[in-house]
């Protein structure tokens, strides 16, 4: 399968998965509202979640994958990436059944130290995350056998699985719409069931493959000892990054009720922009920058990032002015009715326009950190993460005490600004990265069309100002306005001004790589 082909693949079932996500949240918030069990549920599905960052998708992927695929291509061939295999699985499934059990027996203490809760709101918590809790063992286990299909170059079940949890999701909710602590429990029992049938796919996709894992006994064998010592690194790096998440899940909590249900619909629209442009240019510039770094060539490696800056800013201004001018409306349209009230919807709309406020930063620092991973420093991104993570704790104790949910959004915001700004300016003192005079002017003009685009979403609100708030088929008629404004207006003016790299674009018309007509 070649690249395009690998990217289409993913791309389409990724796609599906978010789509299948965002009904899951639209159901979820008509049927639980902002309640009390809403927020019960929202901790017990974050928790899992956050270690499976940390755990499954970081470290183990970060780890496995190279290590696999050295050996799949190596003298020894699938016999010696079979056998790998098993070792690593000996060693890391009892290691999460151990893991898991000890989560389980100090449920209760856990689930108080960051939530917070109390009584019976702290009771639900704890009931729904034991529930919840073994799907970080069964989505730890179905990184591994994506891992070995991916390394395969087999891509549709692993890209596919993830689906399946809100698949899962969705069924639990149409099965028990009674709301309350009901549908609380039938959401954690289809995350477990969810990573069930992830697992069950990933493992009858390895049979197809032609991969079929044995148990053996836990050994500490030389290619375990491998894995352990990528992996460990991996890990601590991860690890500052999460507890960032569990620290969010602390002020969340204490917030008061339904500051749980705001943040994540909220976080649901921002984390779209985030995850696809975000991860596809740092996945994207990662090798070419490793490139050039390795054959000496430091101005064409930094060329690279300064493109992929320019492109990240191109996509993510009208990503961040849309999401947070016309927050109102797509939050009203996409969540509100049954038990998410208006005053709900209100505040959901109020923490996602502070938050998006940030979202330009946080594509960056994708853009940014392949300058220390091609040179292979990560230590850098790591020490600058802690800093930052300092800094968000910090302003989370200054802001919202005077200004509550919306403090924490902003304290969101400004620590991602910092964390890129900290990562320039270490990049731009050791001669690595610099922003240079063609992408200063390319982005002053990406502002003045997004400038534009901004008046004219805020005439087209003012105009349609009684489809907003109207029936669901008139707010999303409302939506599909503002959406559509946006893009008439923003990319024909950025083009325009010189906003873009207009022989880039259209070369990319005429499906030829960038500068492939240059003499």
């Amino acid at each position: 399968m070649n690249l395009l082909m690998a990217t289409g693949t993913i791309g389409g079932l990724t796609m599906v998965s978010r789509i299948a996500g965002f009904a899951r949240e639209m159901l979820m918030s008509r049927i639980m509202g902002a309640s009390a069990a809403a927020d019960a549920f929202f901790v017990a599905f974050r928790l899992p979640n956050t270690f499976r960052r940390l755990f499954g998708e970081g470290a183990f992927s970060a780890g496995f994958v190279p290590l696999y695929s050295q050996r799949l291509h190596g003298e020894g061939g699938e016999t010696d990436a079979r056998r790998f295999s098993e070792e690593v699985l000996a060693v890391f499934l009892p290691t999460l059944l151990l893991f898991t059990l000890f989560f389980e027996i100090i449920m209760p203490l856990f689930v108080a130290a960051i939530s917070g809760y109390q009584g019976e709101k702290l009771a639900l918590a704890t009931f729904l995350t034991r529930i919840t809790f073994p799907y970080l063992l069964l989505i730890s286990l179905v990184s591994l056998f994506s891992g070995i299909l991916n390394s395969l170059t087999r891509f549709t079940a692993a890209a596919f699985a993830p689906a399946l949890l809100n698949l899962s999701m969705l069924a639990a909710m149409l099965l028990v719409r009674d709301g309350g602590e009901k549908t609380a429990t039938a959401l954690a029992i289809g995350v477990t069931v969810g990573g069930v049938i992830q697992l069950a796919l990933l493992i009858a996709a390895c049979r197809r493959a032609g991969v079929s894992l044995k148990l053996r006994r836990p050994r500490m064998t030389p290619g375990v000892r491998q894995f352990v010592r990528v992996v460990v690194p991996a890990t601590l790096g991860a690890g500052v990054y999460q507890i960032s998440a569990f620290i969010d899940t602390f002020f969340l909590a204490r917030i008061g009720t339904g500051a749980m249900s705001y943040f994540n619909y909220a976080d649901r629209l921002n984390q779209l922009p985030l995850g696809v442009i975000g991860a596809a240019l740092g996945t994207a510039i990662l090798p070419q920058v490793s490139r050039h770094v390795g054959a000496g060539e430091p101005d064409k490696a930094a060329r690279v990032q300064g493109e992929a800056a320019e492109l990240a800013m191109l996509l993510c201004l009208p990503a961040a002015l849309a999401l947070c001018v016309a927050s109102g409306p797509l939050i009203g349209a996409m969540f509100q009715g049954g038990h998410f009230s208006a005053e709900d919807s209100r505040i959901t709309a109020m923490v996602l326009s502070i938050i998006v406020l940030g979202l330009p930063a946080y594509v960056l620092v994708k853009v940014l950190t392949p300058g220390f991973y091609s040179r292979q420093d990560t230590a850098t991104p790591v020490k600058t993460a802690g800093v930052v993570l300092v800094a968000n704790v910090v302003l989370n104790f200054v802001l919202i005490p005077p200004f509550g949910i919306a403090g924490l959004a902003a304290a969101i915001a400004i620590a991602s600004w910092l964390n890129c700004i900290i990562l320039y300016v270490i990049l731009h003192r050791r001669r690595h990265f610099r922003i240079e005079g063609w992408l200063a002017s390319r982005i002053v003009r990406q502002l003045i069309a997004g400038a534009a685009m901004v008046a004219a979403l805020i005439a087209v609100r003012m105009l349609l100002g009684g489809w907003f708030t109207g029936g669901v088929g008139r707010r999303m008629i409302g939506v599909a306005a503002i959406v559509g404004t946006g893009m008439a207006v923003y990319f024909p003016v950025a083009w325009l001004l010189g906003g873009l790299d207009k022989d880039a674009f259209k070369a990319l018309l005429r499906r030829k790589r960038p500068g492939s007509d240059a003499v």
